[in-house]
């Protein structure tokens, strides 16, 4: 295994804050409203109703909306309503091919530069992720699942992938709430296990074919809620 690099994503909250620009700060809460599916897909919100959401002023929230909305995250629907987009089967298909495209060679990249110190917060990530399940916790399940894949894809060493997987994520990731709202968070089988066990074994192969399957699983379960069909095992 590799050595050991700082991750920007456990630095301290009070740190990131001074760090963060207000622009920067509404632009990644309102991120996280939609990747998590707190704002659901085809539902419209106003713009004055995330400044009070956000609690943040209108040029910054317009700011970010901007950019989400440049990003395929939110589409305008007039008289100062945005809403995310709703996600149809040819989308469906387009964002499968790209992430079994990308996410397993991010894998095989991650597998190859793999740490103690990862594989331990990985672990972390990944039992925390579980017990989220236990509880029904859905969205502490999708934030965990996110933060899993995104610690793999950063560990890469590959950004204009990394970058352009996360803005995929921003595409589906409020398709997952409908899933975990259809079907529970206990009945969304997941391949984390597998691919823990093929990063300890430095197995770099098999890492990316677990993630592919896991990608694909994830995908399917997706097809099944918009149609309204049982879950696939």
């Amino acid at each position: 295994m590799g050595s050991e690099k700082t991750d920007s994503r456990l630095l301290p909250a009070a740190d990131a804050a001074v760090k963060t620009p207000i622009h920067q700060h509404v632009y990644e809460r309102l991120r996280k409203m939609i990747l998590f599916g707190d704002l659901a897909p085809g539902q419209g919100v106003t713009i004055q109703g995330l400044t009070t959401a956000l609690d943040a002023g209108m040029t910054p929230v317009r700011e970010a909306i901007r950019r989400l909305t440049s990003e395929g995250a939110l589409t305008h629907l007039g008289n100062r309503r945005v809403t995310v987009p709703e996600l149809t089967h040819t989308g469906l298909e387009e964002l499968k091919f790209m992430r079994e495209t990308l996410e397993p060679e991010l894998t095989r990249r991650a597998a190859e530069r793999m740490t103690e110190g990862r594989l331990t917060a990985l672990n972390d990530c990944d039992t925390a992720l579980n017990h989220a399940i236990d509880r029904g916790d859905v969205g502490g399940y999708l934030m965990q699942n996110y933060n899993f894949h995104a610690m793999i894809y950063d560990l890469a060493e590959a950004p204009i992938m990394a970058a352009t997987v996360d803005r995929l994520w921003l595409r589906f990731g409020p398709s997952l709430r409908v899933v975990c709202g259809r079907y529970g968070t206990s009945n969304l089988p997941d391949k984390h296990a597998e691919l823990m066990a093929a990063f300890s074994a430095g197995n770099v192969t098999l890492a990316g074919e677990v993630m592919a399957g896991d990608v694909a699983q994830g995908m399917t379960q997706i097809r099944a809620a918009l149609d309204g069909q049982p879950i696939p095992r």
